[in-house]
Formats: C-alpha cells, structure tokens, sequence
C-alpha cells in the first residue's frame, strides 16, 4: 500500500475511534466496532497496530507528535534551550488541553483495567518527558541529582490543575491568548526557580 494511502486510512481509523471513544467509552470502542466505523478489516487493524492497546498507542503518539518534533530538533540544534522551552509549551500545553487529548484522558479514567492509562503513558509521557528533561539539562543550570525534580516542577507549572478540569468537564477549551499567557507564567516562574537552584 503506498504510503500516502496508508496515512489516509490510518487517520480514518483514528478518527473513527475518537468517536466511539467519545460515544461509547473505552469498552465500547472495539477494534471490530472501529474497523467497522472507518470501513476498514478487522485483519488490516491487527495487522498495524497489533491490538488495540497499540492502535490507542499509536493515537497518542500521533497527537503528541509535533511536541515531539519540535523537541528533537531543539536538543539537536543550536537554540538557548529558555528560547526553545518558551516556543514549544504552548504548543505542547494546546495539546495537553486539546479536545482529543482530553477524550483520552477521559477515557482511561473510566478504564478500570488501566489498560488505556499505560497506553497514554507510555506513547506520552514516556515519549515527551525525557525531551523536556533533556532541553532542561542544556541549560546548564540544574545538577544530575535535581534534573528529574525540576522536571516535574517545569510541567506542573506549566500544566497546574488545568487539565484536570478539562477532563472533569469544568474548564472550557481555553484560546490561545491564554494559553500563551499560561506558559509566559510558567517559564517566568520556572526560570526563578532554575536561578535559585544554579546558585545553591
């Protein structure tokens, strides 16, 4: 299958399986339910993705991927990482709070197998924050020992509550203007802490 037909068919399935995601949750959207949804063969599922841990694998790889891009080129290129850290948060927060992000967090919260919370994790997290450890360690600024701490404390500055709320439903889809707000707080903030722990 050429490649360009292959994307076409890989971005139906995907999107055939938000939406039963969004309609009958994590259960309800089997990979026969979906094959079915995006006029695909149950074999062709199987035979991508594996089973449908991997196919929900590869949705949050997919949704986390210009993050990822970005991040990469950023440890391999030249850019003060502050400068690099200040263009990719709001494009990694606008992802966080994303409504396909949100939906599969919604999801693996009603998931009690935790099967689709492994999944978000490791096509995620386990993706995305070595990156962001790896652009903070290029500062300079934060020792081996505290590089895993200060981490954490970078994303939850920048994450706070809010995607929590989105997820419980009590936050709407905030707009870029306060997304960008958000993150300018948050690297403000974040590089107050970087200084006070390069001179401890």
């Amino acid at each position: 299958m050429r490649k360009q037909k292959k994307q076409e068919r890989h971005a139906a399935i995907v999107e055939a399986a938000y939406a039963l995601l969004s309609e009958k949750g994590y259960a309800g959207a089997s990979m026969l339910n979906i094959a079915k949804a995006a006029k695909a063969s149950n074999e062709t599922l199987y035979r991508w993705y594996g089973d449908k841990t991997g196919l929900f694998e590869a949705m949050v790889r997919d949704n986390a991927s210009e993050t990822e891009v970005l991040l990469r080129a950023a440890l391999k290129g030249d850019e003060n990482p502050l400068q690099a850290l200040q263009k990719i948060s709001p494009i990694f927060l606008e992802m966080l709070l994303g409504e396909r992000a949100i939906l599969l967090n919604r999801a693996a919260a009603s998931d009690p197998t935790g099967i689709l919370g492994e999944a978000i994790s490791k096509g995620g997290r386990d993706v995305i924050q070595p990156l962001f450890l790896g652009l903070i360690q290029a500062t300079g600024k934060v020792s081996e020992e505290q590089l895993g701490a200060m981490t954490r404390t970078f994303v939850h500055l920048l994450i706070g509550d809010h995607q929590i709320k989105r997820v419980i439903g009590v936050m709407p889809p905030p707009r870029s203007d306060e997304v960008k707000a958000q993150c300018a707080l948050a690297l403000e903030q974040f590089e107050i802490v970087l200084e006070a722990q390069s001179s401890a």
